[in-house]
């Protein structure tokens, strides 16, 4: 928030991060490629949600390939800080597998506060459906 309690949104997950992007010393991530910022990975999303929060409130808006789909809207403070990123890879970008157990813990190791959890809810046609 700014002085006068107005939130600002900084376009992060809708721009290049030009910390990053174009400049030729980036910061090189523990798996050895260049930081490029969120907003590829929301370009690359068919949906992406990306909710904030921070001791003086929590936010969330919704990106569609990389566009705002959403205002800037507030959450329910609940004692915690952090930003929090749900997307769904678009499908022109391939068949997403779920990251091994390795590749998990290689994740933890790199970054040690960096909490990651992977839910796949795609049908498997290999897996008969529940009747539940």
């Amino acid at each position: 928030m700014d002085e006068h309690g107005q939130i600002v949104k900084k376009p992060v997950m809708a721009t290049k991060d030009l910390r990053f992007f174009d400049f030729p010393e980036a910061e090189v991530l523990p798996d050895g490629c260049p930081r490029r910022g969120m907003s590829v990975v929301a370009a690359l999303s068919t949906w992406l949600v990306h909710t904030n929060r921070r001791l003086n409130g929590a936010w969330t808006q919704r990106y569609e390939h990389g566009v705002p789909g959403s205002d800037l809207e507030p959450v329910e403070v609940d004692g915690t800080t952090g930003t929090l990123v749900h997307f769904k890879p678009d499908e022109s970008v391939g068949s997403a597998t779920p990251p091994s157990h390795g590749d998990l813990s290689r994740l933890a190791t790199a970054w040690p506060h960096l909490k990651v959890q992977v839910t796949d809810q795609r049908l498997r046609r290999d897996r008969p459906m529940s009747a539940d």
